[in-house]
């Protein structure tokens, strides 16, 4: 929950000194010396001014742009926050293109933001954070198939360190197929190694810097023969001096992990992505909602989610039926003690679920008209001779509007 936690505390918090925290490396990442606990030094603040940026023409042109920020995938491992399952990912982008939004390249995105280039109103830019090999086993073969860009962003201490990193050739072949390559920095420091590097002094901070940003972007660009313009802070986490050295370094872009839609005025140093965690589905929808600008209308995000067990109404289902059966078929559930079950709906709270031995389905007919766009739905249950309840299983169907707000 770390990485998670300090993404809420950023927003909380809205200081200066943006910080969260970075995402837990496995055994299998190289050794690359970052601290993994605070560490107890002093650190002021210091205020994150952007070098200058030219003024765009035409300010605000009503594009808006998400960001999307993913890191691992898996067919068969269970979600965590870093690791979103294969399936899921695969409905994102099905939903995606159901919602028809473009999908942008890094190169579209740079040129829009400096004023050359139109793009359209609601726009997604996929970027993916570390090296994984799964970006490669997984999420490359379904982005190649919807034609989908994305871009890397590398930390140069993990390619080609074997286990789970991506190779060399992985990345190349991908680059052939849509893929553009950023920085990610060298090691992927987190916070602590930052702050101890910090409280050495400011001639020591600024080379540690210098090593982090621009040779990370050097070793990058002798790679792969790209130009390299974009950096991911690794877990967010910038300071105020980070900026003009990135800048010096040649990047033209810098983004972090607080959500929120780009704007052409959005300052290009600090630019917000929607970081995707494979155990919260609501992120996605944010990230794929759009508010009515002067040239398009509003746009409602998408509900991308799948349960371990069949539901009905199935998650994201439109239903025109304001007062549903909302059941779950639990035959494939072994031990389970049924007096236990304990269904919860948004709006009513526990409600008197009902089971069926014969069809092992637990259901509840809803018995006043629904009024909201989605409807949350929560099953728990124990298993025979467990005083613990698994985990529950969610999932959200959305209500017809026009259906919602029939006179009764």
């Amino acid at each position: 929950m770390r990485f998670f936690s300090a993404i809420i505390s950023s927003l909380l918090l809205c200081l200066p000194l943006s910080a969260t925290a970075a995402p837990e490396a496995p055994a299998s990442v190289p050794a690359s010396g970052n601290a993994t606990t605070e560490t107890s030094a002093t650190v002021t603040p210091v205020e994150p001014t952007a070098p200058t940026q030219p003024s765009v023409p035409g300010g605000d042109d009503g594009v808006r742009v998400t960001v999307l920020g993913y890191h691992d995938f898996s067919p068969t491992k269970k979600a965590t926050e870093m690791l979103l399952p294969t399936d899921k990912f695969r409905k994102q982008m099905e939903a995606i293109r159901e919602l028809g939004l473009k999908v942008i390249s890094m190169d579209d995105f740079l040129a829009w933001k400096r004023g050359e280039k139109s793009i359209p109103d609601k726009a997604v830019l996929i970027t993916i954070d570390d090296g994984w090999k799964s970006v490669y086993t997984d999420a490359y073969p379904i982005l190649k198939e919807f034609g989908y860009p994305f871009t890397l962003f590398l930390y140069t201490n993990y390619v080609d360190g074997g286990g789970s990193a991506l190779t060399t050739a992985m990345i190349k072949e991908m680059q052939e197929n849509g893929c553009t390559v950023g920085s990610h920095s060298v090691s992927h420091p987190y916070p602590a190694a930052v702050k101890a590097e910090r409280a050495k002094g400011s001639d020591s901070f600024t080379a540690y810097l210098k090593k982090e940003f621009g040779d990370s972007r050097k070793i990058l660009r002798k790679k792969f023969g790209s130009k390299v313009s974009t950096y991911a802070y690794p877990g967010g986490f910038f300071t105020g001096e980070m900026l003009p050295i990135a800048n010096e370094s040649g990047y033209e872009a810098l983004f972090t992990v607080l959500p929120g839609k780009v704007t052409r005025a959005t300052s290009s140093f600090t630019l917000p992505r929607y970081i995707i965690l494979g155990t919260h589905d609501y992120i996605f929808r944010n990230a794929t909602s759009f508010k009515a600008t002067g040239s398009s209308a509003a746009t409602d995000g998408a509900i991308v989610q799948s349960t371990a067990h069949p539901v009905q109404p199935q998650p994201g289902a439109l239903t025109p039926d304001r007062t549903p059966v909302i059941s779950a078929d639990l035959s494939k559930v072994e031990n389970l003690d049924v007096p236990s079950l304990v269904m919860r709906v948004a709006g009513f709270g526990k409600v008197p679920a009902v089971y069926d031995n014969q069809s092992k389905t637990v259901s509840w007919q809803v018995n006043r008209r629904l009024r909201t766009r989605t409807c949350e739905v929560s099953l728990q249950w124990r298993k025979t001779g467990s005083t613990d309840y698994e985990d529950p299983m969610t999932w959200i169907f959305r209500i017809d509007r026009e259906a919602a707000y029939q006179p009764e």
